[in-house]
């Protein structure tokens, strides 16, 4: 079993920075491929970003296009934690944001792959 709490969600202007985190429990952090997801209101549940590590200082990241080069994913395997960083926000980014974690994929951007999510937090960027 896998816990995953998040934080660092708010309400945050157009153009704002927000730092989200993702604190894992439970089993070997390391070896899971790690994501963000996110669902905003009357819409499926959407990949954002996942990071795998594949040892030393090389890791493997993914970005769904919208948020490339305003979002950043990293992870701190020491303390059990994979990172958002979301610059240059923007309102359609507004949802609840979900950390997984999967177990069974090196990579994926498919939500039924991750076995593992948070509870969510929520992030409102105003216009």
């Amino acid at each position: 079993q896998v816990q995953l709490v998040e934080s660092g969600g708010g309400l945050v202007q157009a153009g704002g920075s927000l730092r989200l985190s993702c604190a894992a429990a439970g089993r070997t952090f390391s070896n899971y491929a790690m994501a963000w997801f996110r669902q905003a209101p009357g819409k499926e549940r959407d990949f954002v970003a996942a990071i795998t590590w594949s040892g030393g200082n090389t890791y493997y990241t993914d970005y769904t296009d919208s948020v490339k080069g305003r979002f950043t994913i990293s992870r701190d395997n020491a303390k059990n934690t994979v990172y958002l960083q979301m610059n240059s926000l923007e309102p359609e980014d507004t949802a609840v944001y979900y950390c997984a974690a999967c177990t069974r994929f090196l990579r994926s951007s498919r939500a039924r792959d991750y076995d593992y999510w948070g509870q969510g937090t929520q992030v409102t960027v105003s216009s």
